[in-house]
């Protein structure tokens, strides 16, 4: 990745602690994520990964510390609302879908928070089905996938505002081998074609060495790995 890549994440000494500071999460974190590459926030469960993650998308503000995200900064209650509709995509080990609504409509529920004609989100999210192979999915519930088809529906649901950033929380944690592997490599493969930055937390070696880099996340710390 050249370092002429725009920066895309500073966070600096970032600190995090819960229960009125008695369970002290996140101690000086620090990491810099560019344009286009592919980051694995590496650990144990624990370490204080996902709370990173959480703090970089704005799901939790940190205690202290300097932190910028595509410009913005998630502290702000304005930042954080612009981040989420037009530059940040989620994707959880969890889903997170609405199980009761077909796959068509659940893609549709980000295009809602930024108003795009309805005709040009029905083109975008065929596109984005046809490339992850749930086309044949789209008129189906959530309910009716299985564990895979329902990550690729969540992958496809983070990219249908077109992020330059996407945040992936353990997103093969609950699949099995075989399709963590295709999960990830779609992932791979869509970071490497539309130029987005990926960071993802994960404590599986595997995915964290095929990633152009490793953070190792230890006791709330960050360090190269």
């Amino acid at each position: 990745m050249s370092d002429a890549a725009e920066l895309l994440v500073t966070a600096r000494d970032l600190w995090k602690a819960y229960d009125d500071g008695r369970v002290p999460v996140l101690q000086g974190a620090s990491l810099d994520v560019r344009a286009g590459e592919v980051v694995a926030l590496w650990g144990a469960s624990g370490s204080g990964k996902s709370t990173l993650l959480h703090l970089l998308g704005g799901l939790d503000l940190p205690d202290r510390g300097d932190l910028r995200v595509c410009g913005l900064d998630p502290r702000a209650e304005a930042d954080r609302l612009e981040l989420r509709r037009r530059h940040l995509g989620f994707v959880f080990q969890l889903h997170n879908l609405i199980p009761d609504l077909t796959v068509a409509e659940n893609l549709r529920v980000p295009a809602l928070a930024v108003d795009r004609p309805r005709a040009e989100t029905s083109a975008r999210l065929e596109r984005l089905a046809g490339e992850v192979g749930i086309a044949h999915r789209l008129g189906h519930r959530i309910q009716d996938l299985s564990g895979g088809e329902r990550q690729r529906v969540a992958i496809c649901r983070a990219l249908m505002n077109a992020p330059r950033l996407l945040l992936a929380d353990e997103p093969t944690g609950s699949l099995d081998e075989e399709t963590g592997d295709l999960v990830f490599t779609l992932l791979r493969e869509l970071a490497a074609r539309d130029g987005i930055a990926v960071v993802l937390a994960t404590h599986e070696r595997r995915f964290a060495e095929a990633c152009d880099r490793r953070l190792r996340v230890r006791a709330g710390k960050v360090s190269q790995a």
